[in-house]
């Protein structure tokens, strides 16, 4: 069976976003989020743009990719700009307010799934965690469970190419069985039926699994945080980045 490539997933390379702290790119990533939803339209939008296009090359992740990783929404996303531009209450018809305001929403989640994939993709899910730790350490003193959280983060982001590859191993050997999975709505339901019905089964024996070997390990909740100070690439990307959300809020 090949293997499916899953958006986001961690990809080994050497690109200039795979050689930045994780630490910095976790911080990187609140600055798009706030500039993407504080850029006013279009003119902050379009800085937005250009900074996902400069994220984009600095880590070699395609554009497709990130089309790939709204499939799943895609149907939830389409249907949010058509609720918002057909007008049934008063004089029928179709609402270009509505519909400027659902587009410009759904090119801000586009744009967020963006920095988002860059991140995932270019970030081991232990360095991530780690990343984590660090950053919320001086929460701990509130009681706070860093550690929990940050192995947590670790442990879904290890399942996502997990539960693809589960949905795939899956799909076929049902489809070999003579499972339909295509056609009606109804018969797709009831297709996949059996595909989701023994996903979750494996999934729960897996989570089984984890939480057995991290007892026998005697997990305490504790994580391990980065000390490594800073470069000066870290420095400077944080500087760009800082100065880059600035502008897309304020333009």
């Amino acid at each position: 069976m090949r293997r499916r490539e899953v958006p986001g997933a961690y990809v080994r390379g050497d690109s200039l976003a795979h050689r930045l702290d994780a630490r910095v790119k976790i911080v990187l990533l609140v600055l798009a989020t706030v500039a993407t939803f504080a850029a006013s339209v279009p003119s902050g939008l379009a800085i937005v743009l250009a900074g996902l296009v400069c994220a984009l090359a600095a880590s070699r992740t395609s554009p497709l990719t990130v089309l790939r990783g709204l499939r799943p929404a895609a149907l939830v996303l389409g249907f949010s700009v058509l609720a918002n531009a057909v007008v049934l209450v008063g004089q029928p018809g179709i609402s270009t307010d509505g519909l400027g305001r659902s587009v410009t929403a759904v090119a801000r989640i586009i744009l967020l799934v963006g920095f988002a994939l860059t991140l995932s993709s270019t970030t081991m899910p232990t360095d991530v965690a780690a990343a984590l730790a660090s950053l919320m350490s001086p929460l701990a003193r509130l009681g706070v469970p860093v550690g929990g959280i940050a192995t947590a983060t670790s442990v879904a982001l290890r399942f996502i190419p997990i539960t693809a590859d589960e949905v795939e191993r899956i799909r076929c050997a049902q489809r070999a069985r003579g499972a339909v999975l295509e056609g009606s709505l109804a018969a797709t339901l009831r297709g996949w039926r059996q595909v989701l019905v023994p996903l979750v089964v494996a999934l729960l024996r897996r989570a089984d699994d984890l939480a057995e070997a991290m007892s026998d390990r005697c997990y305490t909740g504790e994580q391990t945080s980065m000390a490594e100070p800073l470069r000066p690439r870290d420095w400077a990307a944080l500087a760009l980045a800082a100065v880059w959300a600035l502008a897309a809020a304020l333009l």
